[in-house]
């Protein structure tokens, strides 16, 4: 798929994306994931506490697809975080980017409200600062600090659900930021703090 392809677009210009890690951290809510400013990141939900975790996505830009999973036996797996950053990596450049175990358990939790069967059709997940400068400098749509550029951010669609009904499951969970992109199809959601936009 070419960078102009409809009916996809770069966002997302997101109500305090420009926050810092410490006020991220101060948003958070409830069974929201506890992200330390180390960076290490453990899930502080226990709706899933023993099962093992599973995600499945389709890059709809390299049409590349994954299904793995990603949590088992009381912890992450390396080489599963491995795959999702690499297909979830910045498709322009190839710069890959560790993404935020948080992200990938409101994914999780995600698929499990919607009772979603399909992959998540992955939009737009980590951006280098190279393209997200780029993308900002042709649109005021894009934030230039974009939690995108952290890992923390993913542009979404699933194939098998209405994407009002996915926004408005993903605003109920109340896990961070949700963005709503009715006309280019896709949900952004983020692990900042609790917001939503365009709804």
């Amino acid at each position: 798929m070419t960078e102009t392809s409809p009916p996809f677009s770069d966002c997302c210009a997101a109500p305090d994306e420009g926050l810092s890690r410490r006020d991220v951290i101060a948003g958070l809510t409830g069974t929201a994931a506890l992200t330390l400013l180390g960076g290490t990141t453990f899930a502080a939900s226990s709706a899933f506490a023993g099962e093992p975790r599973a995600l499945a996505f389709r890059n709809l830009h390299t049409d590349e697809t994954l299904e793995t999973i990603y949590w088992a036996d009381g912890g992450y797996r390396h080489e599963a975080l491995q795959q999702i950053n690499h297909i979830l990596r910045d498709w322009r450049t190839g710069d890959l980017q560790e993404m935020d175990p948080a992200l990938l358990d409101l994914l999780y939790s995600l698929k499990a409200k919607t009772d979603s069967r399909g992959p998540f059709h992955v939009i737009s997940a980590y951006r280098s600062p190279k393209t997200n400068a780029a993308l900002a400098s042709k649109s005021g749509g894009v934030a230039r600090k974009s939690f995108h550029m952290r890992g923390m951010a993913i542009d979404i669609a699933l194939p098998d659900h209405d994407l009002t009904a996915l926004r408005d499951a993903a605003w109920a969970m109340q896990r961070g930021g949700v963005g709503y992109y009715a006309k280019s199809g896709f949900i952004h959601v983020d692990t900042g703090r609790v917001r939503r936009w365009n709804f």
